[in-house]
C-alpha cells in the first residue's frame, strides 16, 4: 500500500461519511479513517434524520449529490412531513430510521466509491509544513501524506462522558476518545474551546404500558428524502407520546446536586434547544409537565429511544423518576442517559469553504465546528469535500449564499458570527426561507453540482424533465380560461365563492380552499395536463402548485435578496486595515480585524459591526 492521497478524511460520522464521498466522486484520492469500521454514520444520539430545518439541508444534501437523503429513505422506519398546517417554507420532512441498517447501507455506498479507500486507525497528530497541511500519523504509527485534511471528529477529541458523579473518558458510549490531536492542532495558533451535549435513556420496548400513551403514526405517501430514490421498502412503525409529571419533578430535583450541570462538574455549554430535563425543570420551574417522544430504535429490536429526557443525573435517579410516569411503571433500561463533553474550534477561524484561514488546505466541518446534529453535519461534510477536492485539482472555491441553501446560511452563521454554545439550524435563522423550501432544493442545486461533477447525469436529466412538467402546469393555469357556468357548481361543492364570470385558472389556484388536486377533475383538459408528467408526479404537481399559490411572495423575496447581493459583489478581504480606521466602533474594528470578512455583506451581518460602520466603508471604497 502507498499512504499518499490527495483527500484524508478523518472520523467517519455524517459529516467524514458525505465529504469523503464528495471528494472522491469528484475524482479526488481518498482516504477515509476512522477508529471503528462498524459504526460508519453512527447515529450516536436520535435514530431519526429531518425536522424543522434539518430536512431542509438534508434534500440540499441530496440535490448535491450527497447520501444523507438516500440512506435515509432505504432505512426508514417512519415519515412525516412536519409543519404542513404551515406555509410550504416551513413543511420539513423527518424519519425515524433503523439504526444498524443506517450504518449498513453508508457502508455499502462508501466501499464502492471509487478512489475512495478505507483505514481503521485513530489519528493522533497533524502534519504541518511552511502553513500547510501535509498529513497525519496515526495511533499505529502510519503516516499519511495528503494534500488536503478535512476534521470531522465529532465529540471524539478528548471526550468526557458524565453520568452523576461518575466521569468516563470516550467519544460516545463503549468508545475511546481521541487524544493529542487537539494539541497537535492548536500549537499552529488554532483555537480551541469545550462544549456539551447529552443523550437519554435507551428503554426496553418490553416494559412499557404503552396503553396508557398515546400514539403517533407515521405518514406514508409520495414524500421522501432524496429526488431519486425508491419508495420506502422497511416495515413502517409508531411513536408513543407521553407527559412528565410533578412526582417525576420531585425526585429529578431530588438528584440535582449530583447533576453535574449543576455541581460545577461540567464547566462548558450545552445545546440551548435540546436541553437536558434537569434543564428544563430548573428553567421553567412552574411547568407542571414535559412531553416527551418514545421512538424505536429499529425494524426489529426492542430498543427505544426516549426523546425529551436527555439527562446526566445519577442513574438511580433517572430510572426513579421514569418510575413515576404512569406508562413506565414497570420500565427497565438498555442504558442510562449521559452527557459528554469534547474539543471544538472556533468556526471564526475558517473561510466559507470551511478550510482554516490559518493552516492551508486544513478543513472542519461538523460538531468540530461549534454545531450539533447530524444534518448540520452532513451539509458541512459535503462542501468540505468538495473543496479540498478544488483546493488538490483547482477550480474555483464552492460556495453556497444565503439566499440559495440553508447549508449556506449555516456556514455564514458559523464563520461570521461565531459560536458560543452548540449551534442548531432552524428555519427562523433564514432570511429568505420562502426561497430555501424543502419542495425546491434540486432546482436551486442540482445544476450547481452537474457542473462541478458531482451530481450524476441521470439526476440532472430528472431535474430537467422536472423543470419542463412544472413550467407546462404552470403555463396551462396561467393562459386556460375557466368559465363560470363550466365551474360554479364545483366551487360551491369545494367551499369556494362562486363566479360573476370567466377567469383564467391560476386566479382560482390562488384561492386558499382549491387546490390542483380537488379542482383538476372538474376540469378534463388540466387532467390530460397533468397526466403528460413524465417522473415524479406528486412531487412535481405539488411543486408547480407551492409556485402558483406563493408567487407573489417568491418574487418579493427573490428581489430583496437580489438587493442583498450588490453588497456581497463588493469584497473588501486586504483592502482595509481596520485597526486604524478610528471612524469605525472600538467593537467594530476589534470584530473586522477577527473576522476578516470576504464582503461588505458579511462584514454586515457580524454581531457589533453597525449599519453606520458598513457606511463608513462603503465611503472609504468611494461607493
Amino acid at each position: 500500500m502507498e499512504f499518499n492521497y490527495d483527500v484524508i478524511v478523518i472520523g467517519a460520522g455524517h459529516a467524514g461519511c458525505e465529504a469523503a464521498a464528495a471528494a472522491a466522486n469528484l475524482g479526488s484520492k481518498t482516504c477515509l479513517i476512522t477508529m471503528d469500521m462498524n459504526k460508519i454514520g453512527q447515529m450516536s444520539c436520535n435514530p431519526a434524520v429531518g425536522g424543522i430545518a434539518k430536512g431542509q439541508i438534508v434534500r440540499e444534501i441530496d440535490a448535491l449529490g450527497g447520501y444523507m437523503g438516500l440512506v435515509t429513505d432505504k432505512t426508514a422506519i417512519q415519515f412525516r412531513m412536519l409543519n404542513r398546517s404551515k406555509g410550504p417554507a416551513m413543511w420539513s420532512p423527518r424519519a425515524q430510521c433503523d439504526r444498524g441498517k443506517f450504518i449498513w447501507a453508508w457502508r455499502e455506498i462508501l466501499e464502492n466509491i471509487p478512489h475512495l479507500h478505507i483505514w481503521q486507525d485513530t489519528v493522533e497528530e497533524l502534519l504541518v509544513e511552511h502553513g500547510a497541511v501535509t498529513g497525519v500519523i496515526t495511533c499505529w504509527g502510519v503516516t499519511f501524506h495528503a494534500k488536503c485534511v478535512v476534521l470531522t471528529a465529532g465529540t471524539f477529541l478528548n471526550g468526557l462522558m458524565h453520568i452523576g458523579h461518575k466521569m468516563l473518558a470516550g467519544g460516545r458510549c463503549a468508545e475511546p476518545a481521541s487524544y493529542h490531536l487537539t494539541e497537535s492542532i492548536t500549537r499552529h495558533g488554532i483555537v480551541a474551546g469545550r462544549m456539551k451535549t447529552g443523550t437519554p435513556v435507551r428503554i426496553d420496548a418490553r416494559s412499557v404500558h404503552f396503553d396508557l400513551m398515546d400514539i403517533q403514526e407515521g405518514e406514508n405517501d409520495f414524500h421522501r428524502f432524496s429526488y431519486i430514490s425508491e419508495p420506502r421498502r422497511l416495515k413502517q412503525l409508531s411513536c408513543w407520546t407521553c407527559f412528565t409529571n410533578e412526582a417525576a419533578h420531585e425526585v429529578l430535583r431530588s438528584g440535582l446536586a449530583d447533576s453535574p450541570l449543576f455541581n460545577g462538574q461540567i464547566q462548558s455549554i450545552g445545546p440551548r434547544y435540546c436541553p437536558s430535563i434537569e434543564t428544563k425543570i430548573v428553567t421553567f420551574p412552574d411547568k407542571p409537565q414535559h412531553q416527551l417522544f418514545l421512538e424505536p430504535e429499529g425494524e426489529s429490536t426492542r430498543e427505544l429511544y426516549l426523546n425529551g429526557f436527555s439527562s446526566s443525573l445519577p442513574m438511580d435517579i433517572q430510572l426513579a423518576a421514569l418510575q413515576q410516569i404512569p406508562c413506565f411503571k414497570d420500565i427497565v433500561v438498555y442504558r442510562p442517559g449521559y452527557a459528554i463533553e469534547y474539543d471544538y474550534f472556533d468556526p471564526t477561524q475558517l473561510r466559507h469553504t470551511l478550510e482554516s484561514k490559518i493552516v492551508k488546505n486544513l478543513f472542519f466541518a461538523g460538531q468540530v465546528n461549534g454545531t450539533t446534529g447530524y444534518e448540520e453535519a452532513g451539509g458541512q461534510g459535503i462542501i468540505a469535500g468538495i473543496n479540498a477536492h478544488i483546493n488538490c485539482h483547482g477550480g474555483e472555491p464552492f460556495v453556497l449564499g444565503r439566499d440559495e441553501a440553508y447549508i449556506g446560511v449555516l456556514i455564514d452563521d458559523l464563520v461570521t458570527k461565531g459560536v458560543d454554545e452548540p449551534y442548531r439550524m432552524f428555519t427562523s435563522r433564514a432570511e429568505y426561507r420562502i426561497l430555501l423550501r424543502q419542495d425546491d432544493a434540486d432546482m436551486r442545486l442540482t445544476e450547481r453540482a452537474y457542473r462541478l461533477g458531482l451530481a450524476s447525469a441521470d439526476r440532472y436529466e430528472r431535474l430537467c424533465h422536472k423543470r419542463e412538467d412544472i413550467a407546462r402546469i404552470v403555463d396551462f393555469a396561467k393562459n386556460f380560461s375557466v368559465k363560470a357556468d363550466k365551474i360554479n357548481d364545483a366551487l360551491i361543492q369545494l367551499g369556494s365563492t362562486p363566479l360573476a364570470h370567466g377567469c383564467k385558472l391560476i386566479d382560482l389556484l390562488s384561492r386558499p380552499q382549491l387546490t390542483i388536486g380537488n379542482l383538476s377533475s372538474h376540469i378534463p383538459a388540466f387532467q390530460e395536463t397533468l397526466a403528460s408528467v413524465s417522473e415524479a408526479k406528486d412531487e412535481t404537481i405539488e411543486a408547480a402548485e407551492v409556485l402558483i399559490k406563493y408567487k407573489g411572495y417568491i418574487d418579493r423575496e427573490r428581489m430583496i435578496a437580489d438587493k442583498i447581493h450588490r453588497l456581497e459583489a463588493i469584497r473588501i478581504r486586504g483592502k482595509f486595515d481596520y485597526e486604524q480606521l478610528q471612524s469605525l466602533s472600538t467593537e467594530a474594528r476589534q470584530k473586522l480585524v477577527k473576522i476578516d470578512p470576504e464582503t461588505l455583506a458579511q462584514a454586515s451581518r457580524i454581531p457589533g459591526v453597525s449599519p453606520s460602520d458598513i457606511n463608513v466603508l462603503l465611503v472609504l471604497l468611494g461607493r
